[in-house]
């Protein structure tokens, strides 16, 4: 009978022996619930939790533990754990004795005891408390740890296991989440708290207090404010993990698409700093004016490596957790850029072209659209460098009139830009940026003109990476990045020391949506893009921000960092370009060189100008409909009539004569005549209005 017994006793014990892990296995099988994310250097960029079940900080070494902590805790679990083997067999006989003799007395169960239960699944404590058998291997394992590892080695190992309160797990998840600190900072209230909560996980503030005063009299420390202490620590609403948060967006992007297994990241962190701290400062500058959003984006332009993903300004947000990279936004004036490389592509103008900035009606889905400029002045004839440069928005209409249908929407696409309706739904709009892209597409967009006119998506983690496809002559696109890159070109509407202004090159556009709902400033170096949005996540109207001032100190102030050791150098033409010396004769523009596509310097003084209209009255035209924007100061959305020299009549009542006339517009239907002096009908238009809430007042009388 008696062998009987020894063999079971064996079993069980070889049983447990046979799962023992080494430490070195106990240690890689660590998994911490938040993933480091590193920087290209290795330096830590972003924490972010990737298992929702448990809350485990990574493994953290014995060197880096308190001392107080190691004190209290061997004080309060095993006082006896650095003579024993692994069974404390005294402690063991007086917990026996204590349990015959019915009387309170420290328990027998060792450090490494309680540790042999936690690795291995068959020793685990159940609700009920182990079995015999349970103990009998949890003591045989303890012992044949200690056979094969050191004292610190099962220290450690039960330190980074051990569950404590609620989803925690390991003191260095405790003490940061409940104390804000690594464990080394750990002082002696806070230590004997934590050996407290390992002997009762969850017990309630004021039995951890009791508890953890037991320990600090142990360890000759004064227990005085360890109970509000241990109010305020189990108080304390759950946090992340402590370390780096400089780029939550783009770790949860590396997350989704590399797993947590992904360590290493393109940001670099000092550059993320840098973006991070432009952005915060400028929307700091903006405050009263309705904004509170942003968002930057860096992209090497040779890998298209992202170095600096700012998906929103922090805290300060309302909407922190959306991603400003990635969501779509009306582009407003940075598409005119592709709008001019292909028309110059195309031969249909150069950069020279004369265009007519003045009034126009641009017909759309919704009605006729009247295009104004940003300052809402007209310029007249403009080059097309000028009408680039000042970003004006009616030489763009014309622009986008000369190109075949839907030539410019597969030109957007082929950049990357994705665009959800077709051409015919945008319209000559489109031209102006009425389409809605994500920061992310018209920064790499920008980058493939940095790069000739050659498209490669940006390298994102988890992406393919297909070959580099050419979308854009490298003579158009040289073209563009000349003028963007052109001071003098764009003071007609920015002044010459804007921020756009840079000591190096730099090829850069801004743009304002609708409604001032958002602005961008886009634009590239030798061998960097910069890409930056201002605006409101929720979609709110800005006050008086637009792209120079509300993005464009955000783009200067990444760019100057970028290249603050050495300045950007502009690109050698590429074949296929010649340069040549410019002068107008009527037009005020002064002499320059200027770039053509190889054989087109002939065609530089093309005029884009309005088709003529009907004779009689060439605008409105019959049957128009003007949908107008409430958003609009009522001054600038004046209706031209225009046509024959002669007496205007509206609805039956007279407005004025001559060859033009501006109406303020009133809503409903209209019926308009041309009469001459005798009052013979010259010629009569019907057309509707649209949105308009206009007063009739002294000021919305039609004027010449």
């Amino acid at each position: 009978m008696k062998a009987w017994w020894l063999a079971l006793l064996m079993l069980a014990c070889c049983t447990a022996a046979s799962a023992q892990p080494s430490f070195d296995e106990v240690k890689a099988a660590h998994r911490p619930s938040d993933l480091l994310l590193l920087d290209r250097h290795g330096e830590p960029l972003q924490t972010l939790r990737v298992d929702a079940s448990v809350r485990r900080g990574p493994w953290v070494a014995l060197q880096d533990v308190s001392p107080a902590l190691l004190q209290a805790l061997v004080l309060s679990e095993d006082r006896r754990f650095w003579q024993h083997s692994g069974v404390d067999w005294a402690a063991a006989a007086r917990s026996a004795w204590g349990n015959l003799i019915d009387t309170r007395t420290r328990g027998a169960s060792t450090l490494t005891m309680q540790f042999a239960g936690l690795i291995d699944e068959g020793l685990a404590r159940p609700a009920g408390g182990r079995s015999a058998w349970q103990k009998l291997g949890q003591a045989w394992l303890a012992r044949r740890l200690e056979q094969r590892w050191t004292k610190a080695q099962v220290l450690e190992a039960y330190l980074n296991t051990v569950p404590l309160r609620g989803e925690l797990v390991g003191v260095n998840a405790l003490a940061q989440t409940l104390f804000g600190k690594h464990p080394s900072g750990l002082d002696a209230q806070e230590a004997a708290l934590v050996a407290a909560l390992v002997r009762g996980p969850n017990a309630g503030a004021e039995r951890v207090a009791q508890r953890a005063c037991g320990v600090l009299k142990e360890m000759q420390q004064p227990c005085l404010g360890i109970e509000i202490l241990a109010a305020q620590a189990l108080q304390r609403r759950p946090q992340p993990l402590l370390g780096e948060a400089l780029a939550p967006h783009y770790a949860r992007l590396v997350l989704r698409r590399d797993g947590p297994a992904a360590q290493r990241s393109s940001i670099d962190a000092g550059l993320q700093r840098v973006a991070r701290r432009a952005l915060q400062q400028q929307l700091a500058e903006l405050q009263g004016r309705q904004v509170e959003d942003g968002a930057v984006l860096v992209l090497d332009n040779a890998s298209g490596e992202v170095l600096a993903w700012v998906g929103a300004n922090g805290d300060s947000s309302a909407a922190a957790q959306v991603d400003g990279v990635l969501a779509r936004r009306q582009a407003g004036s940075t598409l005119k850029p592709f709008v001019y490389g292909l028309a110059f592509e195309r031969r249909l103008l150069t950069p020279a072209s004369l265009l007519d900035d003045g009034p126009a009606e641009v017909p759309t889905q919704a009605g006729i659209y009247l295009p104004q400029n940003y300052d809402k002045d007209f310029k007249g004839l403009v080059s097309a460098r000028t009408a680039l440069g000042a970003s004006l928005n009616i030489p763009a209409v014309r622009v986008a009139a000369l190109l075949p249908p839907d030539a410019l929407h597969a030109r957007l696409n082929a950049f990357g830009f994705g665009l959800k309706e077709s051409g015919g739904w945008y319209g000559l709009s489109l031209a102006l940026g009425s389409a809605d892209v994500s920061l992310l597409a018209l920064s790499n967009a920008y980058r493939s003109l940095a790069n000739g006119g050659v498209y490669a998506p940006a390298a994102l983690p988890g992406q393919p990476r297909p070959a580099p496809r050419r979308v854009a002559t490298a003579a158009a696109s040289h073209l563009v990045a000349d003028i963007l890159a052109d001071n003098n070109a764009r003071a007609l509407t920015f002044g010459l020391d804007s921020p756009l202004r840079t000591r190096g090159f730099a090829a850069v556009k801004t743009g304002t949506s609708k409604d001032m709902r958002d602005n961008w400033c886009v634009g590239f170096s030798e061998r960097y893009t910069v890409g930056v949005w201002i605006g409101n996540a929720g979609g709110q109207p800005m006050h008086d921000v637009s792209g120079i001032s509300g993005a464009a100190p955000v783009w200067a102030a990444v760019m100057a960092h970028l290249h603050r050791g050495q300045p950007s150098r502009a690109p050698a033409p590429p074949a296929g370009v010649e340069h040549r010396m410019l002068r107008y004769a009527n037009v005020p523009e002064p002499p320059r060189g200027e770039w053509f596509i190889a054989g087109t310097a002939s065609a530089g003084a093309l005029v884009a100008r309005p088709a003529a209209g009907r004779p009689g009255i060439r605008s409105p035209g019959n049957g128009a409909i003007y949908a107008l924007d409430p958003d609009m100061p009522a001054a600038v959305q004046r209706i031209r009539f225009e046509g024959e020299g002669g007496i205007w009549e509206l609805d039956g009542r007279r407005l004025g004569q001559g060859p033009r006339l501006r109406w303020a517009p009133w809503p409903g239907r209209h019926e308009l005549r041309l009469l001459a002096a005798d009052g013979r009908e010259i010629d009569r238009v019907r057309f509707e209005v649209r949105g308009a809430t206009l007063k009739m007042t002294a000021q919305t009388r039609a004027v010449p």
